[in-house]
């Protein structure tokens, strides 16, 4: 699946060709993707102007002049294909300018497009209950002192939890611990103010790198213009099993299971 990084880049990509332009034909090939389309999509998107471009989470949002906004989710093998050489029986909704075609395409059809008032994006259920972006001012040493107090649930379970940190996922959290230093099992309420004030910047660090990288690329994704991104080249742990740990006279990576996940991390660095 996409993670926060991989829609990130896209939505930067569209933001190149697409901040600014009037949208001239908006067309659906399929009425749905794991939901239907929103039935006035079509008729609201043809003929605005976008206002500019923007990600939540793992949402990217396409903002319209006419007090509308445009929400879409990549789902586990989404992405924007810019001017395409070909066209793909996955390209599912398409969108045209003067100038450019962009096309949404979801081989597993496990991606969502909504269609929301610009001024009710806080009150949406998905975005409701959100904590606060990791690489905006509101993520704090103090933000997740207070969030994690009293909790008896692992660290990695607990910044996985989007009410805690907004659109977090499994691989960059596997490498915030291990760059942080914080062993994934211990309880979110024993983490230390020090480990919480490494755990913030690191969080950011490894987000900024994988987005300057163009993303992990881990399966299906791609960037809007088909480049693969390659941070996946320089995962500290995730998927090492049994690899040296980078650090100087360390142990080697491990992985288990938490919340039906795996986690990686080197139990001689990380405590």
């Amino acid at each position: 699946m996409p993670e926060l990084p991989e829609v990130e880049t896209t939505v930067r990509g569209l933001a190149l060709f697409l901040d600014g332009e009037r949208i001239e034909r908006v067309v659906l090939n399929r009425p749905n993707l794991r939901r239907p389309f929103p039935p006035d999509l079509v008729q609201v998107m043809t003929g605005a102007r976008v206002t500019g471009l923007s990600r939540r989470a793992k949402y990217g949002l396409i903002h319209l002049d006419r007090g509308s906004t445009m929400v879409f989710h990549l789902g586990m093998s989404g992405r924007w294909r810019i001017d395409p050489e070909e066209p793909s029986r996955h390209d599912h909704l398409i969108m045209e300018t003067a100038d450019h075609h962009f096309a949404l395409c979801d081989p597993r059809r496990f991606g969502s497009v909504d269609l929301l008032r610009s001024d009710a994006l806080d009150n949406w259920p998905q975005f409701a209950t959100l904590g606060p972006e990791p690489l905006g001012p509101s993520l704090t040493p103090l933000h997740l002192k207070t969030a994690l107090k009293g909790k008896i649930q692992p660290i990695k379970l607990c910044l996985l939890d989007q009410r805690i940190v907004a659109g977090l996922g499994n691989i960059y959290v596997c490498e915030a611990l291990w760059r942080a230093g914080i062993h994934p099992l211990k309880a979110g309420g024993k983490v230390t103010k020090a480990q919480l004030e490494r755990l913030v910047p690191v969080i950011q660090e490894v987000l900024e790198a994988s987005i300057r990288d163009g993303g992990s690329s881990l399966r299906d994704y791609a960037a809007p213009d088909g480049e693969l991104g390659y941070f996946s080249t320089r995962f500290d742990v995730y998927g090492r099993t049994g690899e040296a740990c980078r650090r100087k006279d360390s142990g080697v990576i491990r992985r288990i299971a938490q919340g039906g996940r795996s986690t990686w991390y080197c139990a001689k660095c990380q405590k």
